[in-house]
């Protein structure tokens, strides 16, 4: 079980630092006077995916938060 725990952890750090990025596109879209409906349709995906894995991850037991420090390079603002 406790393997399958850090697969979850891991996907959700991946899925954060995706996330970041995706938005930061859509941003940029936006800045830019572009249109962003698909940028911000993959970050509601993303999103969905990101609750699908917490839940999972409640569910075996892991209540331990997942720090920013877990995410390589991430862009912190």
């Amino acid at each position: 079980m406790d393997n399958r725990i850090n697969q979850i952890r891991k996907k959700i750090s991946a899925l954060r630092f995706e996330m970041l990025n995706v938005e930061a596109a859509m941003h940029d879209q936006i800045a830019h006077d572009l249109d962003c409906t698909d940028t911000s349709t993959r970050l509601m995906a993303l999103r969905a995916g990101m609750v699908a894995l917490v839940n999972e991850r409640k569910a075996l037991g892991d209540l331990t938060p997942i720090s920013l420090s877990d995410i390589p390079r991430l862009r912190r603002r």
